[in-house]
């Protein structure tokens, strides 16, 4: 029996007012894959993934999320963001509870407050990311890694069916980078499904079970870790896939952001 169909891409082009970064894109990701997708600097990986979050203007080609068309799809819940940042605000004053709260908010009024399975779900969350001990600790206490592990448990607090992430080993040391792994990894096993910016390819290769890479905005290569390998060998590239990128627009662009929760932007621990 086929998995679910959560994401699907065909001739899909992505950019920021006049300017396209990525187009011509056909993708498909279903239920329980842990898609990797690479690419080397200025490749539109970043630019792909905020256009399926409806946070780039689609220019072209078709895009459904949990088979509705993107124009018509309003449950970005079912969807957990994790943004690339190296870490939340030294200024920010929240404990980890407080800020993975937050991604419980859009599933009740503004003026309800939390309910006892709410405070369950928070909880289930900081312990799923291995962060239990320091539930009540003020997150500018904690090192980056523990930082990025807090937004992943502020995405999966809101139940998404799945989650995306944009380069969530960047910028942390290589303990963290496991332990961040680790955290992937026991919810892959889980069936929880992902689509994960990277270019830590090593610290993420037991955890995806699929790699998509872009160059120039194309998709290259899309096929298992193992055929990826292979590719690599022909094609004598190198690393030239696990290069970060940024391909933001220019400052001065205003992007047409759809929400990820029913204020209209994502909101800020």
């Amino acid at each position: 029996m086929t998995s679910p169909t959560l994401v699907r891409l065909r001739s899909a082009s992505f950019g920021y007012a006049d300017r396209t970064v990525v187009s011509g894109v056909d993708l498909t990701v279903r239920a329980g894959e842990v898609v990797a997708l690479l690419g080397p600097n200025g490749s539109g990986k970043s630019t792909l993934v905020r256009g399926i979050l409806g946070l780039s203007t689609r220019q072209g080609g078709d895009v459904e999320l949990f088979d509705t068309p993107l124009d018509e799809f309003d449950q970005y819940t079912r969807l957990g963001y994790v943004p690339q940042r190296h870490s939340l605000s030294a200024s920010v004053r929240a404990t980890v509870t407080e800020i993975v709260e937050v991604g419980r908010l859009p599933h009740r009024p503004w003026w309800k407050p939390q309910s006892r399975q709410d405070q369950a779900i928070v909880r289930e969350a900081i312990a799923d990311v291995g962060l239990a001990d320091r539930a009540h600790e003020e997150v500018a206490a904690l090192s980056g890694g523990q930082q990025r592990r807090v937004l992943i448990a502020r995405a999966l607090a809101g139940r998404p069916d799945m989650l995306v992430m944009d380069e969530p080993t960047a910028g942390v040391d290589h303990a963290n980078q496991e332990a961040l792994a680790l955290v992937l990894q026991r919810l892959a096993d889980r069936g929880t499904s992902m689509l994960v910016v990277t270019h830590e390819l090593e610290a993420l290769e037991r955890v995806v079970t699929r790699i998509v890479c872009l160059d120039a905005g194309h998709i290259d290569f899309d096929g298992t870790p193992t055929a990826y390998s292979d590719h690599l060998r022909r094609h004598a590239v190198g690393s030239d896939h696990h290069h970060p990128d940024d391909d933001s627009p220019r400052r001065g662009h205003v992007i047409g952001a759809a929400p990820l929760d029913p204020t209209p932007r994502e909101v800020t621990p």
